[in-house]
Parts: structure tokens; C-alpha cells; sequence
């Protein structure tokens, strides 16, 4: 006769360890990106452009998902999420993480990235090494190339929109 063993207790699907928080999960694999950053073995522009990828992700994760999070905390519409984590306590967390994480990019970058495409002869000029002449070409290329395609991102009838003189 062959023995009975219990099965394990099945865990309350409302439990918070059973959840990862949205906010830190997300945080976490753009941490995962700008380890790429970092493996030589990548071609040096590959390593680049995971490090512009990680800057535009924190610019969208910003706009959206912690602008939403503030929007909770200043409507008082303060909640627990699945993982136990409270709106204010999300925010002080993601708020570390994404301090770490621009450091880190900061750091990839003066230390590694730039250093590594100068090696190459890719160079940047500095504003205060701009002269005249490149000044004017710059204002020209924005009036010229930018400018014209810029769309406003609010609109108020009030107040037309107008493009600004350089």
C-alpha cells in the first residue's frame, strides 16, 4: 500500500508574496538593459544604444507610470496594490531604484561609453566650444529642419501657438 502525503496548502491567491509590484518589475528589467551597457563583448554602438533605450524608458515609465502614482498620492486616492506596497511606499522605492539607475547610466557613460567612442574617433562638441559659424548653422538647421514638424502638446485657443525665434 503506497503512502498518502498531505499536498501543500493552496495559498490564498490575494496574498501579497505571490505578486510582484508593476513599478519595481518594470524597474528591474530596464536594470537588465543597462547591464548590456556595461558587457564588452557587444559592439561599442550596440552598447550605446541600449544605454539611449534605458533613457527613453525612463522618460516614458516618468511620464506615465509614476506620473500616475503622484496623481494617486495628491487625489488621496492612496490604495494598496497586489503586492502589499502602498502608493507612497511605491513611489519612495522607485524613487531609489531610478536615482541608482540614472547614476549608473551617468557613470556607464564619462567612464566607459564616451571614452570608448572617442578611442573610435567619435567626438562631441560642447556648447562652450561652439563658434559663430556653428551657432548660426545650428539656429538655421532648427528653423529650417525642426521647427517646422514641432506640434504642440497642449492647446489653448486662448493663447495660439507660435514657434519660437532663435
Amino acid at each position: 500500500m503506497e503512502a498518502v502525503t498531505a499536498s501543500p496548502p493552496i495559498p490564498e491567491l490575494d496574498s501579497p508574496e505571490l505578486y510582484s509590484n508593476r513599478e519595481l518589475s518594470w524597474l528591474q528589467f530596464n536594470e537588465r538593459v543597462l547591464e548590456l551597457t556595461e558587457d564588452t563583448s557587444l559592439p561599442l554602438l550596440e552598447r550605446v544604444k541600449f544605454l539611449a533605450i534605458v533613457g527613453t524608458n525612463l522618460d516614458e515609465f516618468f511620464m506615465i507610470r509614476v506620473a500616475t502614482l503622484h496623481k494617486q498620492l495628491r487625489t488621496e486616492r492612496d490604495r494598496v496594490s497586489v503586492d502589499g506596497l502602498t502608493t507612497e511606499q511605491q513611489v519612495q522605492l522607485v524613487r531609489r531604484r531610478a536615482i541608482a539607475m540614472l547614476d549608473e547610466q551617468v557613470r556607464c557613460w564619462t567612464e566607459a561609453l564616451r571614452p570608448g567612442l572617442a578611442a573610435a574617433g567619435i567626438r562631441f562638441l560642447e556648447t562652450r566650444d561652439h563658434t559663430p559659424a556653428i551657432t548660426r548653422h545650428l539656429a538655421e538647421y532648427f528653423r529650417s529642419e525642426i521647427a517646422p514638424v514641432l506640434t504642440p502638446l497642449a492647446f489653448d485657443p486662448a493663447i495660439p501657438f507660435r514657434t519660437s525665434r532663435i
